[in-house]
């Protein structure tokens, strides 16, 4: 049963069916500005989704275990994140917030299950970046020769730096590096395509080299290890949730969220399946897809100039990716300030704005700089358990959009999805089966931070229910 909720007078939203006793709160809650349209966050949003960066540093893990099924595998994906956008959607515009998750399923599930989703959120948020950056170094080979640790900690502080600046600078700055990433990604689907060595019948070939070198034979890619490889599938088009984390500071958000959310996950989808198609038909040989060197493949179509050139667009992607990342995660982090998840002082350094650009400097300092020294640290086993978080988020979400619809909110004006409850009913089942089939170490490592959390909610946040983890939702949602 959903506890009683209750956030502080007078510019929020009374949470729960139940309205709790005022309470004098740390400080009063702040709301971010009004300032960017559909065009702006889905430039922001798609940023995230970073599907350049996504194809070359993410992708070719996937070729490594899962070799032709790659593609049918991210396009599994992308359809159990149609169902999860429309859960994104509807939940976001009646609750435009930037806590993005936590906050819906806070207001629908009860405080306690907000709070394990934000915990999920707050590992995504905390280990992709700089997962992500260190990739840079090896897309800058081409022009200099830099250590991966080194290169990504100095992307992480340049994407802290820019995500001081207000969200419509970084929108025009990220949306120009997007158009390279797309540019980037279409020039790898054109050679692809090319220099076909398969016809299209090989994306469901399921095949996977025995070993690195060609006449090391050919597994099968069974549908187990296509299963387990859904958790990585999901990941990588999961930045559409970013529109949500920015409901927030958009226009109109009852009807701009969902127009963002639904059109940046189109929109990515497309930009990261043509190529990786394109790669499986185009790739010399089964060990070569294997092995998932795009770079030294697009060399071969092409010309070492094109090579670099690519290259150079993927180091730019990644840089961006950065930038918006560390935008949408001191949101999240600002965000539980306000609603009172930390002990008074930290809440309130944690929510202090910019006076200029109206950003969370202190929230965005806590995101890039840490983040930049993440860098140092080995994150290989971190991918797992970025995938179980990932997919453990969704499932929660699934579940508070199934009960979306109870009592008032039934009727409350927002975005409604099409074949509710079916669609949350069904995305419940898969994902739970899903996260059945990862690997034990990172169901435990994911669990045992999960369970800390839990620890700190009970003997923190419930014994002060009445002045922590106060969800807010802001008054201003007309359209």
């Amino acid at each position: 049963m959903t506890e009683t909720l209750h956030t502080p007078p007078p510019e929020s939203a009374v949470i729960g069916p139940v309205t709790a006793p005022a309470q004098e709160p740390d400080e009063a809650p702040r709301k971010l500005k009004r300032s960017i349209g559909v065009v702006g966050g889905t430039l922001l949003t798609l940023s995230c989704v970073t599907p350049a960066s996504t194809l070359f540093v993410v992708v070719p893990d996937l070729f490594s275990t899962l070799g032709t099924a790659t593609a049918l595998t991210i396009a599994i994906g992308a359809l159990l994140c149609v169902g999860v956008a429309f859960c994104y959607s509807e939940l976001g515009t009646l609750i435009p917030s930037a806590g993005g998750e936590y906050a819906m399923v806070s207001t629908m599930a009860g405080r306690l299950a907000g709070w394990l989703v934000f915990v999920l959120s707050l590992l995504v948020v905390m280990i992709v970046p700089p997962v992500i950056a260190m990739g840079t170094a090896d897309y800058l080979a081409p022009v200099v020769h830099l250590d991966p640790s080194y290169a990504g900690a100095a992307v992480m502080l340049l994407a802290t730096l820019a995500g001081l600046l207000d969200l419509r600078a970084n929108a025009w700055i990220t949306g120009i590096f997007l158009v390279l990433e797309v540019i980037a990604a279409g020039v790898v689907a054109v050679l692809g395509f090319a220099h076909a060595e398969r016809g299209a019948g090989s994306l469901v070939d399921f095949g996977v080299a025995a070993g690195s070198g060609s006449g090391d034979g050919t597994k099968t890619v069974t549908a187990m290890l296509i299963v387990s490889g859904l958790a990585i599938a999901l990941f990588v088009t999961q930045g559409f949730s970013t529109a949500v984390y920015l409901s927030e500071e958009m226009e109109n958000p009852r009807r701009n969220v969902a127009r963002t959310v639904l059109l940046t996950l189109g929109i990515s989808a497309v930009v990261l399946l043509v190529p990786v198609a394109a790669i499986t038909m185009g790739a010399p040989d089964l060990a070569a897809l294997t092995n998932g060197d795009i770079g030294a493949m697009v060399a071969a179509w092409s010309s070492s100039g094109v090579g670099t050139f690519i290259s150079l667009c993927v180091a730019l992607a990644i840089i961006n990716a950065g930038i918006v990342m560390v935008i949408q995660n001191s949101r999240v982090l600002f965000a539980s300030a306000r609603d009172q998840a930390w002990p008074a002082p930290v809440n309130k350094v944690l929510s202090r704005l910019g006076g200029r650009f109206g950003s969370p400097w202190v929230a965005t300092l806590l995101v890039g700089v840490p983040g930049a020294a993440l860098c140092f640290v080995n994150l290989d086993t971190l991918y797992g358990v970025t995938g179980v978080s990932v997919t453990g988020m969704y499932l929660l979400v699934a579940v508070a959009a199934l009960l979306a619809r109870r009592g008032s909110r039934r009727h409350a004006p927002a975005w409604r999805m099409p074949l509710w409850p079916a669609v949350p009913v069904v995305l419940v089942a898969v994902l739970a089966y899903v996260l059945s089939q990862q690997e034990a170490s990172y169901l435990l490592w994911t669990g045992g931070i999960v369970g800390g959390a839990t620890l700190y909610w009970l003997f923190y946040l419930r014994p002060r229910r009445d002045s922590r983890w106060l969800v807010t939702i802001p008054e201003d949602t007309r359209e």
